[in-house]
């Protein structure tokens, strides 16, 4: 008999991890209380990316396009019809997952699921109907939810919008405030300058980008401060007021307190995990305040049920949900499947995009490790050059007695590209002298990779 495979959640989870276990030869369904390819693709990663093209299409056509003799007269935009491209590209991926599940015959039931008795999923419509779905093996990938943090004034503000919100507005904000720093915050407060908004980013913490390479997040908050966007870190908001058609903003900085005005507050300070509906504890699942506890093969403490992607609270990217699918497909299906999380990458997709994967220099100080650091700056790399004028650097990290590839960190024109080499590089445990050995295509930003790795060794040609 085939194996019945029940997957609750549609987004680049949840749908990897269907159309893998269909691959198998599993008789899968898919429960999905909204649309299929979750916030990711509906509400999250791909609708931002839109915005953040057509604003830096904006941008360079206002202020970049002269340098090559290219003159726009009287260029504008549409607000409109940046919201609406922005849709269609959703709708059209969204139509291609909702294919691709038909085609590998997963059936999919629309409703919100949670864990019922003995190894069912109980599923309630949009209609209130309610049924029940057995399984041999279920696969948790509900995912996560913005989190709306308790301060005085922004639960009844309609000026309050959370990254949702920001994606759907109606007009574009002649003056937006982002609470939180990290990567949500910085790449909608890029996407909003780029159109000409006045933007204004107040981080709780001493620098923006927390989580990713110091010294080059530095050098993007630089850049983004040279482009008009005002940074304030180790700043807290106290409240948030409405006064007349705005919002006043208190924050606390130096021990005193300033208002800052705007049309729109957007509150991106992170997400959590949406697992509260599913009944994890009566259910005897292990997990920390909804964050669900899994092994090396996904599986959380019923060997029978899986949990994958944001609903575990670890790395909240849809490429890490994808890949933590498969495995948890492939597993519940008899194979030796097991997450290794060492090649996962981190991407802003800012202006210029900034990207990094395996250890931060700051990590590797931390855990005491002896490294060697290649820094090599962007200026010095022609493609580069052409595009953006020469900003950015890259940074390789290698052991300082065998020279592996420990971690790569890039700032700079296809960066988000760009990083699949450096983690291809991790994942073989590549060395410097491997990395040198192979010829990287000129004229190409990867070129700069290759400089960076001979910097390690104070060998940079171009440097």
């Amino acid at each position: 008999m085939q194996k019945k495979i029940v997957v609750l959640g549609g987004g680049p989870g949840g749908y990897v991890a269907a159309i893998r276990a269909a691959q198998l030869g599993a008789e899968v369904t898919l429960i999905e209380k909204d649309k299929v390819g979750g916030t990711c693709l509906n509400v999250g990663c791909v609708p931002t990316k839109a915005l953040l093209h057509a604003g830096e299409m904006y941008r360079q056509m206002k202020h970049d396009a002269a340098d090559y003799g290219i003159y726009a007269k009287d260029l504008s935009f549409d607000w409109g019809k940046v919201i609406g491209k922005k849709d269609a590209v959703v709708t059209r991926l969204v139509g291609g997952v909702s294919g691709l599940l038909k085609k590998n015959k997963v059936k999919v039931i629309s409703g919100l699921g949670k864990l019922g008795s003995g190894k069912t999923v109980q599923v309630t419509g949009k209609n209130g109907e309610s049924q029940s779905v057995p399984y041999d093996k279920l696969i948790l990938a509900t995912g996560s939810v913005p989190v709306m943090p308790p301060i005085p004034g922004v639960k009844d503000n309609p000026d309050c919008i959370d990254s949702t919100g920001a994606l759907s507005l109606d007009k574009l904000p002649a003056e937006i405030l982002v609470i939180g720093g990290g990567v949500i915050g910085i790449e909608f407060a890029n996407a909003f300058a780029n159109f000409g908004s006045k933007v204004t980013v107040i981080e709780m913490t001493s620098k923006i980008l927390p989580l990713m390479d110091e010294q080059l997040s530095k050098d993007l908050r630089k850049l983004l401060e040279k482009e008009g966007i005002a940074i304030h870190t180790d700043a807290k908001v106290l409240s948030v007021e409405k006064k007349g058609g705005k919002s006043a903003v208190n924050v606390e900085m130096n021990g005193k307190t300033q208002a800052f005005t705007a049309d729109k507050v957007l509150v991106a300070v992170g997400r959590r995990t949406d697992t509260e509906a599913l009944g994890l504890d009566a259910q005897g699942i292990k997990n920390d305040r909804g964050r669900i506890a899994v092994d090396e093969h996904m599986q959380t403490s019923k060997p029978d049920i899986y949990a994958i992607g944001d609903c575990l609270g670890q790395v909240m990217l849809a490429h890490v949900a994808s890949a933590m699918g498969e495995v948890a497909a492939e597993h519940a299906m008899g194979h030796a499947a097991r997450y290794d999380g060492r090649t996962n990458a981190s991407c802003v997709y800012t202006t210029p995009e900034f990207a990094g994967t395996g250890f931060t220099e700051e990590e590797l100080k931390a855990n005491k490790v002896a490294y060697k650091a290649g820094l090599f700056p962007l200026v010095g790399n022609a493609k580069t050059l052409i595009e953006n004028g020469g900003i950015g650097q890259i940074k390789v990290l290698c052991g300082e007695e065998f020279g592996e590839i420990l971690g790569v960190h890039i700032l700079g024109p296809r960066a988000t590209d760009l990083i699949a080499e450096a983690a291809l590089m991790i994942g073989m445990e590549a060395t410097v002298d491997e990395v040198i050995a192979t010829i990287h295509a000129h004229p190409t930003v990867s070129e700069a990779v290759r400089e960076a790795t001979l910097a390690t060794e104070g060998r940079a040609i171009h440097k």
